[in-house]
């Protein structure tokens, strides 16, 4: 659930009333409507930014299918009058598929990170993955660290409990033969809290 984040977005000139209630309640629907769908994975990176009673999603799909469905699910919650769909469908690559699998391996297979997955039963290549590619059959569960994968570039997206593991995962991915570079987007949990308590 550390997957959506909602972006502050410039506002007009002469700002329409907001009610922060509604827009709370909207924030906590879009978030809980594109979880919920179906071929939502951790391949995927989707946040979202609202402004009065217009979401503007971004983010990348793996799946073109995906873009529509994140679009459909919030065009149906109460309160939202327009979408801006602005999220990048990733190309269709065979390269980019067996890097994802090599990532998501060497990721959730490495000791301090396993923690941020429910899939505890490992991965393994089933014929459905053989056949048409991780990103049409992914792995199932929970995932904190999302991985995105775009012509032999990853960017890590997700919330960690500590820099230590932020660290980590940005190195093993970065290990794999054929990623050309690693960006490292995780946010570490209560990072920001630990900052201020310690002084100025």
């Amino acid at each position: 659930m550390w997957t959506l984040f909602a972006l502050a977005l410039p506002l007009a000139a002469d700002p329409p009333v907001v009610n922060e209630k509604a827009t709370l309640r909207i924030a906590s629907q879009v978030q809980k409507e594109i979880l919920s769908l179906n071929n939502y994975g951790v391949f995927d990176a989707i946040n979202f930014g609202i402004a009065g009673d217009k979401v503007v999603l971004k983010g990348y799909a793996s799946r073109p299918t995906l873009k529509d469905s994140a679009e459909r699910v919030v065009k149906g919650i109460e309160g939202v009058a327009a979408v801006d769909n602005r999220i990048e469908v990733l190309p269709l690559s065979p390269n980019d598929d067996r890097l994802r699998a090599a990532v998501y391996v060497s990721i959730y297979g490495h000791p301090t990170l396993q923690r941020y997955t429910s899939n505890r039963a490992g991965f393994y290549v089933s014929r459905m993955r053989a056949v048409t590619g991780i990103v049409n059959d992914p792995p199932i569960g929970w995932h904190a660290i999302h991985i995105v994968l775009n012509n032999g570039n990853v960017t890590l997206t997700g919330v960690v409990d500590n820099p230590g593991d932020k660290a980590i995962a940005g190195i093993v991915a970065n290990q794999i033969p054929g990623v050309f570079s690693v960006e490292n987007d995780l946010l570490v949990a209560n990072e920001s809290g630990r900052k201020s308590a310690g002084g100025k």
